[in-house]
């Protein structure tokens, strides 16, 4: 129980919470007593996780795009989360080379108008980014990749998750240092 009761009446905003990643972490934190706000695009498949598990009853449901920084901030100002766990993207490789402006648009700015909004909330707020290992150059290798090594991307998915995390990385030291 190493989570037990880190989360016990927190206040979450989880964005993506609609796919099916966010749909089993939102259900998590519920379960370990978090106040979960949800902030994502309409779930995309059907059946959807997010329905199946009846979170829609159980979360605050924000529907909202964080490619629009003012739905993002909106999203901050009404949650006021102790933890923001940033999960909405455009995840699929194939979808990427069919939208690259958009794929760029979801995965690098919004990832920036979370952390903006962060920046602009005026209280404490952990903010958690998750990303792919396919940020990362890919060199074929056995191993798994690791932090240290180059960010890379070779399809307009995996550059937009490596521009990412240099967003991520350039607001850590810039405003949250």
């Amino acid at each position: 129980m190493a989570f037990a009761d880190i989360y016990r009446g927190k206040r979450i905003l989880l964005t993506g919470h609609t796919g099916f990643k966010g749909s089993w972490l939102a259900e998590w934190l519920l379960s370990l007593g978090a106040d979960v706000t949800g902030l994502s695009l309409e779930p995309v498949t059907q059946p959807a996780l997010f329905e199946l598990l009846g979170l829609q009853d159980r979360l605050a449901h924000l529907t909202g795009d964080i490619r629009d920084l003012a739905v993002v901030k909106s999203a901050v100002e009404a949650s006021r989360p102790d933890f923001i766990f940033h999960l909405a993207a455009q995840p699929l490789v194939r979808l990427s080379y069919d939208r690259p402006v958009e794929t760029y648009a979801t995965n690098i700015m919004g990832t920036a108008h979370v952390l903006e909004a962060a920046r602009l909330a005026g209280h404490p707020c952990t903010v958690i980014v998750v990303t792919t290992d396919k940020c990362y150059e890919n060199k074929e290798w056995v191993h798994a990749y690791r932090e240290e090594d180059p960010m890379g991307g070779y399809d307009p998915y995996s550059s937009s998750k490596g521009a990412a995390e240099l967003v991520v990385a350039s607001y850590r030291r810039s405003f949250f240092n």
